[in-house]
């Protein structure tokens, strides 16, 4: 994995491969077709929202996040080690 995760270009890549428009998200998360494209400049956004896009686009972003965090401590573990 990448050293950090761009989530916004992860549902934009999700949305294009679902055929989604944006006005389609911008009306299950009850806002505006301008943020849509916000959401995909962002290389985080808040976990509420995060979560509600998860279940719309019916895919779990969060078990990334999980994923990288474990890969992160890992690294950190064996830097302590080496030194």
């Amino acid at each position: 994995m990448n050293d950090k995760i761009h989530i916004g270009k992860l549902i934009k890549q999700k949305m294009k491969k679902d055929g989604r428009t944006d006005t389609w998200l911008a009306e299950q998360l009850g806002c505006v077709k301008s943020n849509i494209s916000d959401i995909y400049d962002r290389q985080s956004i808040d976990t509420d929202l995060l979560s509600r896009i998860c279940i719309y686009l019916e895919v779990d972003y969060l078990i990334l996040y999980s994923e990288y965090i474990k890969e992160q401590i890992q690294k950190k573990n064996n830097k302590m080690i080496i030194v």
